[in-house]
């Protein structure tokens, strides 16, 4: 009996079916395939065709073994958002590449990729598959370019005078070669995925930018050094390291400013924030409003299908969150099931309107309770919402809050899936 369940769960794995690769539309499917099969034909071509020397391998193994180093001290956090991620994994791809034949900077992505899916973060393996397919194809045809190169312009070794002056141009143009070609693969793939994404929006962004021309001089450095005497790629670790946290500072600001499960602003930025939109609509006579939002019998949705059903109802009522209101307004969690807006600019009708179609939204959600199954059973979610207007009078941050939590309160108290409104300057109805 033991045996038998080992043995139908790892044949439900190798059922392809149900992988997330075979969900992908067709041509998406089939560009992922074609780009991985080529790698594993093309790796397998080089391997035969290469001359194994044990100087060559003990070079892979210190290479390949800061990069493992680098991969281990990457935050979760890189990873989080969508995009392009940038890992910096190529600035120990380049120097394999340039260094020695193209067949190990094409197998130098796979053990780099698996640390990252089974230490760092896990992802989708096709995904993680493809990454490492691009990675390869690109740098490998980079490989190539380089070995191409006669010896008095590159060569083997890096040389001096002039000569040095020509490998460090050539080791530059491999590494536009394999970043561009790497790049060119996957926002193939996210175009292929999302036709109306703007590609300019990703890959000339000023993050973006930045980070390509980091990451080129940083490759071409520890090239030159590691050309120099492998052993130098040891104080080439924390240099990338530090040049990482460098250039993620902006996006670790961003996330020390949001509520890691929801994406909404936390509780401490959206009172900071808001307090200072309603001392700007106190000086300039403008309205505005604060709205909270509570999630009606959020515990029973825990108890009775899990905490993972759970959170997704939480998603789906963010996702009506940034759906329903203004690019302006401001949306926070204030922990739990409950959530703060502020609406500037609407006064007590406007605020209304838009708590209400707010509800009616999340009322008419259904979330299944199984991702693969549409079909099955699903849940739905209600939400009680209380709404303060300022309307031009000089409040502070914790009156409105106050007066809306006042205004939830009764909505709770008289049924729930419901929508109130009391004014800052007067006492909940």
């Amino acid at each position: 009996m033991e045996a038998s369940s080992v043995t139908r769960r790892v044949l439900t794995k190798l059922d392809f079916r149900g992988w997330a690769w075979w969900q992908l539309d067709w041509v998406l499917r089939g560009y992922v395939g074609a780009l991985t099969l080529t790698f594993v034909v093309l790796t397998c071509f080089a391997a035969s065709q290469t001359t194994w020397h044990a100087s060559d391998l003990r070079k892979f193994a210190l290479l390949l073994g800061c990069g493992l180093v680098s991969v281990a001290a990457t935050p979760r956090m890189a990873y989080i958002k969508g995009g392009v991620t940038r890992d910096f994994l190529t600035v120990w791809v380049l120097p394999i590449a340039v260094l020695l034949p193209p067949v190990y900077a094409m197998v130098t992505p796979i053990p780099l990729y698996l640390l990252t899916q089974w230490w760092v973060f896990r992802g989708l393996v096709y995904r993680r598959v493809f990454s490492v397919a691009a990675l390869s194809l690109s740098y490998g045809a980079a490989s190539l370019v380089f070995h191409a190169f006669p010896d008095s312009i590159a060569g083997p070794a890096i040389g001096t005078g002039t000569h040095a002056l020509t490998w460090a141009v050539a080791v530059a143009v491999c590494e536009i070669i394999g970043g561009r070609g790497q790049n060119v693969m996957i926002t193939a793939a996210v175009k292929i995925a999302n036709p109306a994404i703007r590609l300019a929006d990703i890959e000339f962004s000023r993050d973006a930018i930045q980070s390509d021309i980091a990451e080129l001089d940083l490759s071409v450095l520890i090239s030159v050094v590691v050309a120099v005497n492998p052993v130098l790629a040891v104080l080439g670790v924390p240099t990338v390291l530090l040049v990482r946290r460098f250039m993620m500072h902006a996006q670790l600001l961003a996330q020390a400013r949001v509520d890691t499960k929801t994406g909404l602003l936390n509780a401490s930025t959206w009172e900071e924030e808001a307090t200072i939109e309603i001392a700007r609509a106190v000086r300039t006579g403008s309205p505005l409003a604060v709205a909270l939002v509570d999630i009606d019998h959020f515990k029973a949705v825990n108890d009775t299908y899990g905490h993972l059903v759970g959170d997704k109802a939480l998603r789906a009522v963010t996702d009506g969150l940034r759906g329903q209101l203004r690019a302006y307004d401001l949306a926070g969690r204030f922990g739990g099931e409950e959530f703060a807006i502020l609406l500037p600019h609407a006064r007590e009708v406007d605020a209304l309107n838009v708590a209400e179609r707010l509800r009616v939204h999340i009322a008419g959600l259904s979330i299944p309770v199984r991702d693969d199954d549409d079909s099955g059973p699903s849940v739905r979610v209600t939400i009680s919402v209380g709404v303060a207007a300022l309307d031009g009078a000089s409040r502070e941050l914790t009156d409105m809050l106050a007066a809306a939590d006042s205004a939830l309160y009764h909505a709770k108290e008289t049924g729930r899936n419901k929508t109130h409104v009391v004014t800052a300057s007067a006492p909940a109805s």
